[in-house]
């Protein structure tokens, strides 16, 4: 590691207190949360995203204060598709609103866990193979491209191979049982649908950050910044979610805006050999490109429907 072991030690031991506090204080009865708790949280984790990246600045430097700001600006504008997929699941399942905040909780937890190990992976690859950074730069063009084109994607969680797989092996009951994700009913562990729904969005986080992990990584290869980063755009996730699920919608042009980031940085790890991109110019194109989507999606309204598989009857979970 390229930073101390303490400094790892004591921001996941921040990390871990805040989660702490989010779920055993401020949510700890089952409660649907308000707009307004929402926005309040998004801007917690915001401010301590910000104060963060100022100590990097004064213990780091500038330019790997930089890094880590550019990096947040990725991932936080990259989650923003998690957010649209998150709201078609909870719908197809029809998840009780006042149930949804656990799920996110553990879904983030478990996104936390899983790109830590990504992150390592990613930067030794890149150290020892070199030549990977354009596989990484190629595979974001072409997802970057994709996205564009599959902007009305759908959503199809029962196709989804880990929880066809979980649900061959271990039995689950047809409805929700509170909070709980499992119950023990004649002496035999069940699932319950919330743990099935917990299965889809850990695993659709998973191919979230293959785009993502590459897109950082474009802008630097210290590991601490971006995980730290990764984590602060992550943790604001789910209150980013409730805050803004319900008007989503009207930013229909944000989608083009994520695939044209997406293709920036991939054409920027495809270039590193040759031209090598500055770090502030591509903070100022990420950031202008949010800017003009999220304004032409306000001045140019287009009306939007759900897809056809939410307007249909919800599955029935088999026991």
């Amino acid at each position: 590691m390229e930073h101390s072991l303490l400094l790892w030690a004591v921001f996941n031991v921040f990390i871990i207190i805040m989660l702490i506090i989010d779920l055993a204080v401020f949510h700890k009865k089952d409660t649907e949360e308000s707009i307004r708790e929402a926005l309040i949280w998004t801007g917690v984790w915001i401010a301590l995203a910000l104060v963060f990246g100022v100590g990097v600045y004064y213990y780091m430097g500038s330019q790997t204060a930089l890094d880590y700001y550019t990096g947040y600006l990725i991932e936080k504008s990259l989650s923003v598709d998690n957010i649209f997929v998150f709201l078609l699941v909870f719908s197809y399942f029809n998840v009780p609103a006042k149930y949804q905040h656990k799920v996110l909780f553990w879904g983030i937890f478990g996104a936390l866990v899983m790109r830590f190990f990504f992150i390592f992976a990613g930067v030794a690859l890149i150290e020892r193979f070199h030549w990977i950074i354009y596989f990484f730069g190629a595979f974001l063009v072409f997802t970057g491209i994709k996205l564009a084109l599959d902007k009305d994607k759908e959503v199809h969680p029962e196709r989804n191979p880990v929880l066809m797989l979980f649900r061959k092996f271990f039995p689950t009951t047809k409805d929700y049982h509170g909070s709980r994700f499992f119950i023990r009913k004649m002496g035999k562990l069940y699932a319950t649908p919330l743990f099935i729904v917990l299965i889809v969005i850990e695993t659709t986080d998973l191919v979230f950050a293959i785009d993502s992990i590459p897109a950082i990584l474009a802008i630097t290869r210290d590991e601490f910044i971006v995980y730290s980063s990764n984590a602060f755009a992550i943790l604001g996730l789910r209150a980013l979610y409730f805050a803004v699920s319900g008007i989503m919608r009207l930013f229909h042009y944000l989608h083009y805006g994520l695939s044209l980031i997406l293709v920036f940085v991939g054409v920027k790890m495809l270039l590193e050999e040759f031209y090598h991109i500055p770090t502030p110019y591509a903070l100022a194109f990420i950031a202008l490109t949010l800017t003009v989507s999220i304004v032409a999606s306000i001045l140019y309204p287009q009306e939007e429907t759900l897809p056809e598989e939410l307007e249909q009857d919800q599955p029935t979970l088999q026991d």
